[in-house]
């Protein structure tokens, strides 16, 4: 089974692939798409789209794991990852893609076994987790190596939710 992981943003947007094969994950692919700050928001969501949808393509996932929306006291960033996810959930029901949603806290306490874990831990534990060979430089492609590792711990089947 192949999951994608997402960390949604629309500046920088976390994109991990892993596979799971019995009890053992890999990484296929993981990176941090950014988008230009100059460019209108229409045209980065589209090409947060495009991308996305070249990553269906290529890597062929049957799940789609991203962090649900969490309120803060910016309500302009939170509208505006709320319409990042809507294009996100849109190319994965497209795409016939079984949805994951995990909270921050569900996430930290798959990771870390603590919901309240700092963003540090989760960046220390993932490499424990799962082979990555390269260096990661944004921690958005960490959390989105989370997402995707959550859901492959949570995942009793590729067809049963949790």
């Amino acid at each position: 089974m192949r999951i994608l992981g997402i960390d949604p943003g629309y500046e920088r947007l976390g994109i991990a692939v892993i596979e799971k094969k019995e009890r053992k994950e890999t990484v296929i692919h993981s990176e941090c798409f950014q988008t230009p700050k100059e460019d209108i928001f229409s045209v980065r969501l589209e090409a947060l789209g495009t991308h996305i949808e070249k990553i269906i393509a290529h890597h062929t996932p049957s799940v789609l794991a991203i962090e649900s929306l969490i309120f803060n006291k910016n309500q302009k960033t939170v509208m505006r990852v709320a319409e990042v996810r809507g294009v996100l959930l849109y190319l994965a029901e497209k795409n016939k893609l079984t949805i994951y949603e995990y909270t921050p806290s569900q996430i930290k306490d798959a990771i870390i076994g603590y919901g309240k874990a700092t963003k540090n831990q989760i960046t220390l534990m993932i490499p424990k987790l799962i082979t990555i060979n390269r260096e990661i430089t944004y921690d958005d492609e960490y959390d989105a190596l989370a997402v995707a590792l959550t859901a492959s711990a949570c995942i009793k089947s590729p067809h049963t939710k949790i």
